[in-house]
């Protein structure tokens, strides 16, 4: 999660539901919901090739098939759910269970379009972005694009994350991950517009001047 400062509405008698925790559970969380896997690989590559297992304490885990959440109506107060949806076959349906089971409260966090065009992780099926004013999250499917072609270049930026060069995103991030805060459903809309996922140049901000001539020093010593 990169954004847990925009999770400010969970009250303290609210019971929390997240998905997805990943080798991270949020400390608010009351249960979790994990998807059952065909195999320990598929668990490992679906939350980044993360070895190390989530230490759930006490609380309960529930597990499902990718369809229906076994549970009732308004059984949570609140779901935080970062990093799952560009994972799921039908963001729309996955999202109608979210608002189902949680009154319609919680937190959305995923990878922006950006992100997504210099790694391209295999296991991210969508392309994802909140329209704010509308209230609508916008998604694409990257098998109706034509962005596979590119995984060759992907895979060459996939090597530098792996050998430790995430500055761009650690310093950028809003403007390769998005998070979202929601009191109430909102509309789920599949588009073929790429534009509508873009982020905002906005977002592009100058570089600190310390930050700066720290970065030039570290050129010249080759660092």
């Amino acid at each position: 999660m990169f954004f847990p400062e925009k999770i400010t509405s969970i009250r303290r008698q609210d019971k929390v539901l997240e998905i997805g925790p990943g080798s991270s559970p949020h400390p608010r969380s009351d249960a979790f919901l994990e998807l059952n896997f065909d195999s320990s690989q598929d668990r490992i590559a679906q939350r980044g090739g993360v070895l190390n297992n989530a230490d759930f304490g006490d609380k309960p885990v529930h597990y499902y098939d990718g369809g229906k959440f076994p549970f009732e109506d308004d059984q949570f107060d609140y779901v935080i759910c970062s990093h799952v949806i560009e994972h799921v076959a039908d963001p729309t349906s996955f999202l109608d269970e979210v608002f189902r089971v949680g009154t319609g409260r919680g937190y959305l966090e995923y990878p922006l379009i950006t992100y997504e065009y210099l790694y391209d992780f295999d296991v991210h099926l969508h392309f994802v972005k909140f329209d704010f004013e509308q209230r609508v999250l916008r998604y694409l499917p990257k098998r109706d694009t034509v962005f596979p072609e590119f995984s060759v270049v992907s895979a060459l930026f996939n090597k530098t994350l792996v050998h430790g060069w995430d500055d761009l995103c650690a310093t950028n991030k809003k403007l390769f991950f998005e998070g979202v805060e929601f009191s109430q459903p909102f509309a789920v809309e599949k588009t073929c517009e790429l534009e509508k996922l873009v982020p905002d140049q906005s977002l592009i901000v100058p570089k600190k001047i310390i930050r700066k001539r720290v970065g030039q020093i570290f050129n010249k010593l080759g660092l």
